[in-house]
């Protein structure tokens, strides 16, 4: 099981706070947005005596609530198709199992959100990478390098849309392709689209949902952590018209008990935010975007694509190695008292080597922390000892 490479280097952080020196996180993504007042609301106003076990498919009221939510955003999904798991992490987890055996493949694009190592181990799965690049702003690969790394183990592709750690939305166009190529071999889709409200200059993430056909293999993973900056909810939700997929999911459902009960009061309660809620959310991320990009392509020697969504960038440096820049900043780096906190890009890879001069920024933090941020990146790339050009 692989350390994270989102909170490995949390000690040398602590360490350094210890010493003095304030660590601005960009390593993780926790956005300082404010969580509905509505959900925060109900929670505060809950009469209940006994915290109680839920269904283990989740409560009713709130499976209604999403198939709602969903049939809002122009996917099709009815309150069966629909199972509530402890975070999106337990759902990518019971759906590899379900839907995989050990030792069978699963193809993802990387570079990938980290975790997905983690629950691949889980499973007994093996991942085979397929390389998105920098330097064309990690657009889907092309399909025929899909297609050469199926093998008759391979029992399923994973994509994130919008995409943990690159940010990048793919073009309808693209899915439309891939939803083709899963339907000639019989595979399952994955997509992990827990980013969906945050899409921006006019880009909108389709859904696995809404491509034809895939009705046996299509799979939605979702959780309310970054839609309503609930990530300590842990609430999330395996969807799928599989009958047989759903009634295996259950099955491990079963074994685990319940979803968080506290947790699912407050995320269907969530559902009543307004849209004013989400156009102020993007309205400041995309600052935050214009503000990062900007900042990190100024400096000499960085090559940091525009994300279409979510809050994350990946930004190349002129370092030796990312895992050492990192943990050089924590330990031996600070600019007047600051420093920062990031992930290397290497933990989003699974091929050996790659994102090895990368860095994963999560834009979460507001402007003038962003600010500063870069102001301390840029200082320290110019005396980091492993500079390389």
């Amino acid at each position: 099981m692989p350390s994270s490479p989102i909170r490995k280097l949390m000690p040398f952080a602590n360490d350094a706070k210890a010493r003095g020196n304030r660590v601005i996180h960009l390593n993780i993504g926790q956005p300082d947005i404010d969580t509905p007042e509505v959900a925060l609301a109900e929670l505060k106003a809950d009469p209940r005596t006994v915290v109680e076990y839920s269904p283990s498919e989740g409560y009713s009221s709130y499976r209604e609530g999403l198939s709602e939510y969903y049939k809002g955003v122009g996917v099709d999904v009815e309150v069966e198709d629909v199972i509530v798991t402890t975070g999106g992490s337990e759902a990518l987890v019971f759906g590899f199992m379900s839907c995989m055996d050990p030792g069978d493949e699963i193809i993802i694009p990387e570079p990938f959100y980290a975790n997905y190592i983690g629950f691949a181990q889980m499973a007994g799965v093996k991942i085979i990478p397929v390389t998105a690049v920098i330097d064309n702003g990690f657009k889907l690969p092309h399909i025929s390098e899909f297609e050469k790394l199926i093998s008759p183990r391979t029992k399923a592709i994973l994509i994130c849309n919008p995409g943990n750690p690159t940010g990048k939305v793919y073009a309808p166009e693209s899915l439309d392709i891939l939803a083709r190529l899963v339907k000639k071999h019989d595979l399952f889709l994955f997509s992990d689209e827990v980013y969906r409200e945050f899409c921006y200059d006019g880009a909108i993430a389709k859904s696995v949902m809404q491509l034809d056909g895939l009705e046996e293999n299509a799979i939605l993973i979702d959780s309310v952590s970054k839609r309503y900056s609930m990530c300590g909810a842990r609430v999330g939700a395996l969807v799928s018209k599989n009958a047989k997929v759903r009634a295996t999911v259950m099955k491990y459902a079963m074994t685990r008990l319940s979803p968080p009960t506290l947790g699912q009061i407050a995320s269907e309660a969530a559902l009543k935010a307004p849209d004013s809620y989400f156009d102020e959310v993007r309205s400041r991320y995309v600052k935050r975007r214009d503000l990062l990009v900007e900042g990190m392509n100024a400096v000499p020697g960085v090559l940091c694509p525009n994300p279409g969504g979510a809050f994350y960038a990946v930004c190349r440096l002129p370092i030796d190695d990312s895992d050492k820049f990192c943990q050089w900043m924590l330990e031996s780096f600070d600019l007047d008292g600051d420093t920062v906190m990031m992930a290397p890009a290497s933990g989003f890879y699974a091929t050996p080597g790659a994102g090895i001069d990368e860095v994963r920024i999560a834009y979460v933090l507001d402007l003038p922390l962003l600010s500063r941020a870069i102001e301390c990146i840029a200082a320290a790339l110019q005396q980091y000892p492993g500079r390389t050009n």
